[in-house]
């Protein structure tokens, strides 16, 4: 199963463009959409989920038409949004059963199997009589995980979802989506670079509406290779740095700040060469840099 998005536009009353003629090509696995809040990304992902319409392009997941035969994509849709409610006082395992009837699944001991099977996939088959209210913040990601499952999509699309776990739940969270990969076309959709560098195939920057990079992770790291450079300074010195040198990022560190520069050739004395890492790729892209050219629609 492939999904082919092609010009897709979206511009809402308020004259916000949240999509300029977006066109990507998705295979089955793990893909990362990775931009800043604001980027364009929810607006992407609700559009492919089909909550919302564009104003002009085409989508289509395998043979079907995403925009126009809607109840078919939803058949074989999986959804868990940035945000979503659950009945505090309601058990896992009775309202995963409720989803599973309005998902269409009807026969009591058919049910029964795809929620137990669920429960188990999820990691949440100990805690299936616990009220929904009780679960960590992890747990009902992995909730809203099993309800996005409930019919085997073949599209299953996750909206920043590992923002606010403790590292121990993002863990073990990828590593569910991870495995889920192997049989659909997952979209991950965040601004956590680790998160796409953990787990995906392939990638995709987006900003300000526009795809500055769409990329193998590897590859895309690879062709920075001798081309990163950090240098220690003091924080005063910074903007005078930022005239004379392409800078991408900068980090606080034990009281100092840690600038990493884009340049093809040693910028000057006192920086040393680093391995490039996604972050860096990242940085690069918003910043215009990445390829050594300055790209249309990079942050200045």
């Amino acid at each position: 199963m492939i999904l082919h998005i092609s010009n897709l536009s979206k511009t809402y009353p308020n004259g916000v463009q949240a999509l300029k003629s977006v066109t990507l090509t998705i295979p089955n696995g793990m893909y990362g959409l990775l931009g800043p809040n604001g980027a364009g990304k929810s607006t992407l992902m609700r559009i492919l989920a089909t909550l919302q319409e564009p104003d002009s392009g085409t989508v289509r997941l395998g043979d079907t038409d995403v925009l126009n035969e809607k109840d078919a994509v939803r058949r074989t849709l999986g959804y868990l949004p940035q945000e979503f409610g659950v009945y505090p006082k309601a058990r896992a395992e009775e309202l995963l059963d409720y989803f599973a009837v309005l998902k269409g699944i009807t026969g009591r001991q058919a049910r029964k199997e795809v929620v137990g099977a669920l429960l188990r996939q999820t990691n949440l088959w100990e805690v299936r009589r616990q009220k929904l209210g009780g679960f960590s913040g992890g747990m009902r990601q992995r909730f809203g995980v099993a309800v996005a499952l409930l019919g085997n999509p073949k599209l299953l699309i996750v909206d920043e979802p590992t923002a606010g776990l403790d590292p121990a739940e993002r863990v073990r969270f990828l590593n569910l989506l991870s495995e889920l990969g192997e049989q659909s076309v997952v979209i991950l959709s965040t601004h956590i670079v680790e998160d796409v560098s953990e787990l995906c195939t392939r990638m995709a920057i987006i900003n300000r509406g526009q795809i500055l990079l769409e990329a193998e992770p590897l590859a895309a790291v690879a062709s920075l290779k001798g081309r990163i450079w950090r240098r220690l300074i003091e924080k005063r010195t910074l903007p005078q740095l930022e005239r004379e040198h392409r800078v991408i990022s900068t980090k606080l560190l034990a009281g100092r700040t840690l600038v990493h520069v884009y340049s093809p050739e040693a910028p000057g004395a006192g920086f040393e060469r680093v391995e490039p890492d996604l972050e860096d790729v990242y940085f690069s892209t918003m910043a215009g840099y990445y390829g050594g050219t300055r790209q249309e629609g990079g942050a200045s």
